[in-house]
């Protein structure tokens, strides 16, 4: 027993390093704040989860609060079985940094001028938050919600460049909200996502 609390231990201090924990804090930190400041204040939407999120709910009223949940338990299983347990764990504390940094932006009012009139800088700016926090994330072992495992599991199965695993899910989900999303707000969607994937590469 007291081996076994000895290499949790050991296993715990490597996978929280000082480092880490602050590049996880600063990644979730930029992502939620571009999320909350410029995507949430001017229509252009993300792909991936959040998009999904938002169609579902539409077509089947299902609760955002339950389907966030279940597609991100989802997501985190499939990477987990290629990933690994040391990234579900990061990856656990990256959700809730975001969470809580979420809790932060939302106690004060938007720190950024309104860009709903200015979508392709909206488009632009908001892919350079998201890209940069998200990437940084990555580097470091986690991700920032079931998006980023998502593409991480299905870069690990083709091979793909991370960039193409983001776009493929990104296109798909933002391909299906046309359903219900006026058309030049997916294209600008579309720039946002694109851009975000290619930071988020070089990054990594």
């Amino acid at each position: 027993m007291k081996n076994l609390v000895c290499r949790l231990r050991s296993e715990c201090g490597e996978i929280f390093t000082v480092k880490r924990i602050f590049c996880i804090l600063l990644g979730t930190a930029i992502c939620s704040f571009g999320i909350y400041n410029i995507h949430r204040q001017t229509g252009v939407s993300e792909g991936g989860v959040l998009g999904m999120i938002l169609l579902l709910n539409y077509w089947f009223e299902i609760s955002p609060s339950i389907l966030s949940v279940s597609l991100d338990v989802l997501c985190y299983l499939l990477a987990f079985r290629r990933l690994g347990v040391k990234f579900l764990v990061i990856s656990g504390l990256s959700s809730l940094s975001l969470s809580m940094f979420f809790r932060i932006w939302e106690s004060f009012p938007p720190m950024l001028p309104n860009l709903y009139d200015r979508p392709i800088i909206a488009a632009v700016l908001g892919a350079a938050f998201i890209g940069v926090g998200v990437g940084i994330v990555i580097v470091n072992g986690g991700s920032c919600s079931g998006d980023d495992a998502l593409a991480l599991f299905i870069s690990d199965i083709t091979g793909w460049r991370l960039s193409r695993s983001y776009l493929l899910t990104d296109l798909t989900v933002l391909a299906l909200s046309l359903t219900y999303i006026p058309f030049m707000r997916i294209v600008y969607s579309l720039i946002t996502v694109t851009l975000s994937s290619v930071i988020i590469d070089l990054i990594q």
